[in-house]
């Protein structure tokens, strides 16, 4: 029997292909929880938003987060919604204006 393949969401991909333009920072967890580790380092390294940090749980896990100016988000969620996020923005390709055939540029 063939499986359905799933449906991928556009503006999760939109969202994904913004964020590969975002700094990434890669780090283990340790001891601390994932998310708790990623607040350590961004306060040790004074990290600016935007930026994404890869926090590796253990061998076969890993949590990507997304840090904003409104603070630490999961980044499945920011690639569904970048467009609440205006750090994003300023990242973002803006679309080309399209000039009339024949115009002068």
């Amino acid at each position: 029997m063939a499986r359905k393949r799933k449906r991928k969401s556009r503006r999760r991909q939109e969202g994904r292909k913004i964020l590969e333009l975002v700094p990434q920072y890669n780090l283990e967890s340790g001891e601390d929880k994932p998310v708790t580790a990623a607040r350590k380092f961004i306060a040790s390294q004074g990290i600016i938003p935007p930026a994404v940090l890869v926090v590796r749980r253990n061998e076969h896990t890993t949590d990507r987060y997304f840090w904003a100016e409104k603070g630490l988000f999961g980044a499945q969620y920011v690639e569904e919604n970048h467009f609440l996020f205006p750090s994003l923005r300023t990242v973002a390709p803006q679309p080309q204006a399209k000039t009339p055939v024949g115009a002068a540029p």
